[in-house]
């Protein structure tokens, strides 16, 4: 179905539905209904997903930032807002919803991206806001897969990257989240080289991948890509070391699970 025709369906101009798919202008609940049905969709649970988030677009915290954040920081923030489930790969920084404020200053002072001291404040705001989802009343459940590259990587110096260290491990011991370290030495590691989240929402009912590269964002939704990065994470999963734990029951601690590296590069290195 062409976009004229998908337009006709619903009463609506090409480009105004282009902006709409492109999650940029919201549509009406019963044009989106209309608009699924015409595509041929039967999933009642994807398609009530689709109506909550419509109901719910630029209603979040994250629209009082729309002059100042891209659109693809903005809509991060919303699609981690609805998540139930965050699964993420991180090669060379420490997740954002992870980052302390000093670690996270380091990395924008740093970056092309926010250059002014006042769009480094804001930059960082946005990110601290964005982790509010971890202590949310019915938090999602976040998976972190973390290259051992990105412990050893320094901003701000020694002792702040002592500090973001220190406090990987305090919210790994939190019950909905799990951090796995991809050692150096790990083998048979899939060809991902770029870090990545696979956000689910609504139980599952739409999921999306959402990348980060050096001059751009991007987000894929089809089944295809979304299917694809889930048997990535999959491997990189089956490679890391065990996940981080602290608790009691977690005897005979060595280098060779997550926590006792991350331990390890600690107290050797910082």
């Amino acid at each position: 179905m062409t976009l004229n025709e998908a337009g006709a369906l619903i009463d609506m101009g090409r480009v105004h539905l282009t902006h709409v798919e492109g999650g940029r202008t919201a549509i009406p609940t019963d044009r989106l209904r209309r608009l699924c049905e015409g595509y041929g969709c039967t999933s009642s649970p994807f398609i009530q997903a689709l109506v909550s988030l419509a109901e719910d677009k630029g209603k979040g915290w994250w629209s009082a930032y729309k002059r100042n954040m891209s659109a693809a920081t903005l809509d991060l923030a919303e699609l981690e807002s609805h998540a139930t489930c965050l699964r993420s790969y991180e090669s060379l920084f420490i997740p954002g919803i992870f980052q302390f404020e000093d670690y996270t200053r380091a990395i924008f002072r740093v970056s092309d991206v926010v250059t002014t001291p006042a769009d480094i404040d804001r930059a960082v705001e946005f990110r601290m806001r964005r982790q509010a989802v971890l202590s949310a009343e019915d938090p999602p459940t976040v998976h972190a897969v973390i290259h051992e590259a990105a412990l050893h990587m320094r901003f701000g110096g020694s002792a702040v990257t002592r500090k973001q260290l220190l406090r990987l491990v305090e919210l790994a011991e939190l019950p909905h989240v799990t951090v796995q370290i991809l050692p150096f030495t790990a083998d048979g590691v899939s060809a991902v080289n770029t870090p990545f989240c696979l956000i689910a929402s609504h139980g599952g009912s739409l999921e999306t991948i959402q990348m980060d590269h050096a001059s751009q964002s991007m987000c894929l939704h089809d089944p295809d890509s979304v299917a694809r990065y889930r048997r990535y994470f999959e491997r990189l999963c089956g490679v890391a070391l065990p996940p981080v734990d602290s608790s009691p029951t977690a005897v005979n601690r060595d280098v060779r699970d997550s926590l006792g590296l991350i331990q390890h590069i600690l107290y050797s290195h910082y």
